[in-house]
């Protein structure tokens, strides 16, 4: 896992680095580069999760190996939503990200600000602590979903 974690966060560092334009030669490139971050991402979250609702048992190790990756992911997809890449393969980002960019990096920025306050709670090793910090980067997902996000794929 950690090897994983090393890999992530090096990838990260390379192509934030980069300029937009020079990371995707094609809209569906970004497009398939967010979609994979966000799956990714909402995969360990789900991991955190399931602790959480009982579902699976608590392990503090697992919970903060897994925060640290969706704090990781939480900043990947952001540059994959230039200009241009609202069409090319089917998505669900609704027209409104390219409309109302100010919106769209507030509520980016809240779940960066949420990923990293569960991640804080999980070295904790405290269970109602990340029970805490879960429900605000829950909420921080969703309202971001609803105001930018179609439940069904279109292109």
């Amino acid at each position: 896992m950690n090897r994983l974690v090393v890999t992530v966060i090096a990838a990260a560092a390379a192509l934030t680095s980069l300029s937009a334009a020079a990371q995707f030669q094609k809209p569906e490139d970004a497009i398939k580069y967010r979609q994979s971050a966000m799956t990714v991402m909402g995969n360990h979250l789900g991991r955190v999760a399931a602790m959480v609702q009982g579902r699976v048992p608590f392990d503090a190790k697992v919970a903060a190996e897994n925060a640290a990756i969706v704090v990781t992911m939480s900043k990947l997809p952001w540059v994959a939503f230039g200009e241009g890449t609202d069409k090319g393969m089917p998505t669900r980002a609704k027209p409104e990200i390219w409309k109302d960019q100010a919106r769209f990096k507030d509520l980016e920025n809240k779940m960066m600000t949420e990923a990293e306050k569960l991640e804080a709670a999980a070295k904790t090793g405290n269970l109602d602590n990340i029970k805490s910090a879960l429900g605000p980067l829950g909420r921080a997902c969703k309202s971001c979903h609803d105001d930018f996000r179609n439940e069904k794929y279109s292109n």
